[in-house]
């Protein structure tokens, strides 16, 4: 489930971001956060602290309680692991009997 929200939060940030019309590289400089933790962030990878998103809300120019209401959105949307790396090898990934999944 972390990693679902990750996702989803990345998802989010990255509307967010280009909604502002910044780059990675300005939302980092701006947010005071390294410049390659907005990729990480966008791609699922990472989840920000309570600082960081207090950080980067501002400067997306939204509530840091809005970006937890539209990741929770886009949780509910998307249902939990959809379109996460975890969930396509899990779906592919057989059986421990050997079978192949249904």
């Amino acid at each position: 489930m972390k990693q679902a929200i990750a996702v989803a939060f990345g998802h989010v940030l990255r509307a967010a971001r280009e909604a502002a019309g910044i780059s990675q590289q300005t939302l980092a400089l701006r947010a005071e956060i390294d410049r390659t933790y907005p990729s990480l962030l966008e791609r699922g990878l990472r989840s920000p602290s309570l600082g960081t998103l207090m950080n980067l809300a501002p400067v997306l120019g939204v509530a840091p309680e809005a970006l937890v209401k539209r990741t929770e959105a886009q949780l509910l949307a998307n249902g939990p692991l959809t379109g996460t790396r975890r969930a396509r090898k899990t779906a592919r990934r057989p059986l421990k009997s050997g079978m192949p999944p249904p």
